[in-house]
C-alpha cells in the first residue's frame, strides 16, 4: 500500500463506511451496536463538518477507514465538546490510517473552536486503546457494566484529549 490521504466524507462513501461499520460491529469490541444503521439515521447523529475517510494514494476510491464525531449534548455549555469515532478496515490495520484520521479530526475539530474531544472504548480494544493515547487522549476512568453487549456486561474506557489551542 502506498501513501494514505484523507478527505471529507461524502453520501456517496457510505456503502464502504458501512461495510468497515460492520466490520468492526463483528469484531466484538468495537462498539455495542449489533447493526450497521441506515445512511440517514447515521448522518443525523454525526457533525457534518468532522467526518472523514482514509484512502490510499494508490487507490483513491477504496476507502481504507473512517472517522467522525457526533456532539455528546444538546446543551450549550458543551458546544466544544464532541465524541469521536474511528473505524480502520481489517486488512488496512497496522498502516496508520487510524493515525492519519486522528490527525484530521484534531485539526478539523480545534479549527471549529472545539476544546475536547471524547471516546468510550472497550478495554479489550487494545489497538484503539493505543492509538488514542498516542494522539494525546487521557485516560478519565473506566465505566464498570456500561451497557449489555449480547448477554454480556460490557466496561468502557473513558477518554478524553483536550486541546492545546481552544480553551486554554
Amino acid at each position: 500500500m502506498g501513501g494514505i490521504g484523507v478527505r471529507a466524507m461524502t453520501a456517496a462513501d457510505w456503502p464502504a463506511v458501512g461495510e468497515i461499520y460492520a466490520e468492526g460491529i463483528a469484531s466484538g469490541d468495537a462498539t455495542f451496536e449489533t447493526s450497521v444503521p441506515s445512511w440517514e439515521t447515521w448522518d443525523a447523529s454525526h457533525v457534518p463538518a468532522h467526518r472523514f475517510v482514509a484512502v490510499g494514494d494508490d487507490d483513491p476510491a477504496r476507502v481504507l477507514g473512517w472517522a467522525a464525531c457526533s456532539a455528546v449534548s444538546s446543551r450549550c455549555v458543551y458546544a466544544g465538546v464532541l465524541e469521536s469515532s474511528v473505524y480502520v478496515a481489517a486488512a488496512a490495520q497496522r498502516r496508520g490510517v487510524g493515525s492519519a484520521l486522528m490527525r484530521a479530526l484534531v485539526t478539523s475539530t480545534e479549527a471549529d473552536g472545539v476544546w475536547s474531544l471524547q471516546a468510550g472504548v472497550f478495554p479489550e480494544n487494545v489497538a484503539s486503546l493505543a492509538l488514542h493515547e498516542r494522539h494525546g487522549f487521557r485516560t478519565i476512568g473506566r465505566r464498570e457494566r456500561m451497557g449489555r453487549h449480547g448477554d454480556t456486561w460490557r466496561d468502557v474506557v473513558l477518554l478524553e484529549r483536550r486541546s492545546g489551542v481552544v480553551g486554554v
